[in-house]
């Protein structure tokens, strides 16, 4: 599994989308660097006793939800189905068949599906399903939720193998 490049958004290039999807694209690269060279075993741990279905693979499986939602139906308008039906959210939820290559190959293929979604699109535009939020907005929410959980995914990391950094 090749990692994904982290490239750190210029400070003086690109116009608000262009920015955005670039701080997006390098959290997208940190958590798969949080996971790569992780057996399915320490990928799959919960180790914090008081959040049991907390794992670095059940992280990016909410964050591949976390983009289908948003990013693709919410925004785009798309009718792909929602990959966090019911309550509370399964996003977080491991099957056995859930392995790091797997589930960062669902994780890679919503970048692109968010990609086409958001194509012709700018940050005054209101959402294409409801319309209730601007494109903008919804940058900002999944860039903010998707830093977040990389934090986690970092703790996660350091408690699986003592890795620790960037």
């Amino acid at each position: 599994m090749a990692e994904a490049e982290r490239v750190w958004p210029d400070p003086l290039d690109g116009d608000e989308m262009t920015v955005q999807t670039r701080f997006l694209d390098f959290l997208r690269a940190t958590a798969v660097r949080k996971v790569t060279g992780l057996t399915r075993e320490r990928a799959a741990a919960a180790p914090l006793p008081s959040s049991p279905r907390t794992t670095a693979l059940g992280v990016l499986k909410h964050l591949t939800a976390v983009e289908r939602w948003w990013l693709v139906i919410e925004a785009g308008g798309s009718g792909e189905p929602s990959l966090w039906p019911g309550s509370p959210d399964p996003s977080w939820d491991l099957t056995p068949e859930d392995d790091v290559a797997g589930v960062v190959a669902a994780y890679r293929a919503e970048w692109d599906r968010a990609a086409a979604a958001l194509a012709g699109l700018t940050p005054e535009d209101r959402t294409r399903r409801s319309g209730e939020f601007t494109v903008r907005w919804v940058l900002a929410h999944v860039v903010q939720e998707t830093a977040r959980h990389v934090g986690h995914l970092d703790a996660l990391r350091e408690l699986a193998d003592g890795s620790v950094g960037e």
